[in-house]
């Protein structure tokens, strides 16, 4: 992987200039924040060697270079998923490829449902402090290879705790509530099923999605600093009455991405 790592890196230094050290991943539907970049460089996934493109609905597939209120950023507007058929590597290629590139942050966001109904409701955003993964792998295993990160990486905090610190003092500035959960990597593309979810609650999870987890353990791995909201797009099954449906998820993010992409532009500026 290290050699396609810098092959990838190679072509995208020159294509742009830019040398951000704060790179954000959009989950489905949560693509304001796009609008608020300023000078935009765009790369799509195809052209870009050994980089995979999402099949998802609500996902485009293009690196977005610009700045960011007084920061320069790169953007992520898609990500591939395990149940997409990519592999635990492929999916977490990109983001050995930031690391490569200069990137020391990452912000990733997501939509997903909703387990803890006393703190979380649809339109909610959390921040994430831990993980669960439910996953059936994740992306170390197999041959560990030292340039890119240790064979034992430490997850005692995986999202780093002075980023949430700012977080939280950035949301008390914006009067958008501030709510810390754990997030449970589940496989998919299938929602959970009501069984699942009771298993999951009692894990000690607050909100599950299908993402997230493998990215976490990848950046953690590169040593990048990892800051991750859930968007809660709806309550999970067996809490909300009504079936679950893709399009509902992506309506929801649609209309939570404005809070979203103004909590990531002073988040980024604060930090």
């Amino acid at each position: 992987m290290y050699d396609r790592v810098n092959e990838t890196a190679y072509y995208i230094k020159n294509q742009t200039k830019l040398r951000p050290l704060i790179g954000i991943v959009l989950g489905s539907g949560l693509t304001r924040v796009v609008d608020e970049i300023e000078n935009k460089e765009e790369i799509e996934y195809s052209d870009l060697p050994n980089f995979k493109v999402s099949t998802v609905k609500g996902h485009s597939s293009k690196l977005v270079f610009g700045k960011l209120g007084d920061k320069d950023v790169v953007l992520m507007t898609g990500r591939s998923h395990y149940y997409e058929g990519y592999s635990m590597k492929e999916i977490v290629f990109p983001f050995y490829v930031l690391k490569e590139l200069g990137v020391e942050t990452v912000i990733l966001t997501n939509s997903c449902g909703g387990i803890n109904d006393k703190k979380l409701k649809p339109g909610s955003i959390c921040t994430i402090n831990d993980f669960i993964n439910l996953m059936p792998s994740n992306p170390l295993v197999g041959m560990n290879d030292e340039r890119l990160g240790p064979r034992f990486p430490d997850m005692t905090e995986p999202y780093d705790i002075g980023h949430r610190a700012v977080v939280k003092k950035v949301s008390k500035e914006l009067g958008i509530p501030f709510i810390e959960g754990v997030y449970a990597g589940f496989m998919g593309p299938y929602y959970e099923t009501k069984a699942e979810i009771k298993m999951i609650k009692n894990m000690g999870a607050d909100c599950v999605g299908m993402s997230t987890v493998p990215e976490t353990i990848a950046l953690n791995h590169a040593g990048v600093k990892v800051i991750a909201f859930a968007t809660i797009t709806n309550m999970a099954t067996g809490i909300q009455k009504m079936k679950h449906s893709h399009d509902n998820v992506v309506k929801v993010a649609n209309e939570t991405s404005k809070k979203l992409a103004l909590l990531i532009k002073r988040v980024v500026n604060s930090i």
